[in-house]
């Protein structure tokens, strides 16, 4: 395993960069601790495989420095970093079978016979690949060949870190789940350095100890689940994270109040209304839906507003309604019904409101 760190990465595809949009990746100063498991979580076309691929040596970037346990290795050709890479879809020889194919990054690299054999059985369990070690490749479906694949990166226990590159996008919905879970007890036995890339917040979440959230080519913010959720540091974090994501409101400081419509102004917290008081940048008032609450009559609360469309989703209700000409989705508990067209009384707990200036959370 290795600490990897980025010392002001960047990289663009152009031979000659001109200005900052001609770059996939803007300059980017962060470590992977040793042992630890993440998520590389974002959209299509963000910049996590390059990310990813200057990490293993695939992309030499174009500027900074990439280090491994402090030794730079910017230069240094994949195989001489000792990285283990499973990509999105299946990567394996189809003429071998599932034993041969599992088998062979421990034997193209010289390991004992009885430690290959060792390691090809464990590894082939914790897939649930002992009933086929014997078949050919070729004659095995997508999935199969996915898990196999996972298993080529997973069978060396020597390496300085794993990396998947969505590796699960050609895998049922339970598979997923089963895969996750797998990966989890591997980490948590090994301790290998386990970078996930993926575009599906479900999988980053549930995967990882920090997720790294990236949008056009920058780090915007590392943390736990839970701090992402609850304290996203820039509202594309807000956004990204949550189904659905987190409600913006336009709005400015009065006092001790932020006004998001003529009609409605919110309670802040007073120190935050202080700060914002002294910012001149594009304010908006942050919640989750889920940390709204509908007040028992419309009459109570923060702001009345009026229900425009009801998802009924079982354990509770997903509602769009309107705040004078600002919409906003709020979740509605079991057990409490809203009928479009209802007006309701919202209430903002102060605790769970947050606010943005240019997009950045004001601390």
């Amino acid at each position: 395993m290795a600490r990897i760190e980025f010392d002001d990465v960047a990289h663009s595809y152009s031979g000659r960069p001109q200005s900052e949009a001609d770059y996939a990746l803007k300059p980017i100063a962060h470590t992977w601790d040793d042992g630890g498991a993440y998520a590389l979580l974002g959209p299509s076309g963000c910049g996590k495989t390059t990310l990813l691929n200057i990490t293993s040596g695939l992309v030499t970037p174009s500027q900074g420095r990439v280090l491994f346990d402090g030794e730079d290795v910017t230069a240094m050709p994949p195989e001489k970093r000792n990285i283990a890479q499973v990509f999105q879809f299946p990567v394996l020889y189809d003429t071998m079978t599932v034993e041969e194919n599992l088998a062979f990054p421990l034997r193209n690299r010289g390991a004992p016979k009885a430690h290959v054999r060792k390691r090809v059985r464990a590894v082939a369990e914790m897939l649930e690949l002992e009933g086929m070690l014997g078949r050919k490749a070729a004659n095995l479906g997508a999935e199969e060949k996915q898990k196999i694949s996972m298993g080529r990166g997973l069978v060396r226990d020597d390496v300085a870190a794993i990396l998947f590159d969505e590796p699960l996008t050609v895998i049922d919905p339970h598979m997923k789940w089963v895969l996750r879970r797998k990966l989890r007890q591997i980490h948590a036995e090994f301790g290998h350095t386990l970078i996930y890339v993926t575009h599906d917040q479900t999988e980053a979440l549930t995967f990882a100890d920090k997720v790294v959230v990236m949008d056009d080519g920058r780090l915007v913010q590392t943390g736990t689940p839970q701090e992402l959720f609850e304290n996203p540091a820039h509202t594309f974090v807000g956004y990204f994270i949550g189904s659905p994501g987190m409600n913006f409101l336009p709005c400015r400081i009065e006092g001790e109040a932020a006004r998001v419509t003529p009609e409605v102004a919110i309670p802040l917290p007073e120190t935050l209304a202080r700060r914002a008081a002294r910012l001149s940048g594009a304010l908006e008032l942050g919640i989750r839906p889920s940390r709204m609450e509908v007040a028992p009559t419309a009459d109570e609360g923060h702001c009345t507003a009026t229900a425009e469309t009801v998802e009924d989703l079982g354990s509770y209700a997903l509602c769009l309604v309107t705040i004078g000409s600002r919409r906003v989705r709020v979740r509605v508990p079991e057990g409490r019904r809203v009928q479009p067209g209802e007006r309701l009384g919202l209430r903002f707990p102060q605790e769970w409101v947050r606010l943005y200036c240019d997009n950045e959370l004001v601390e």
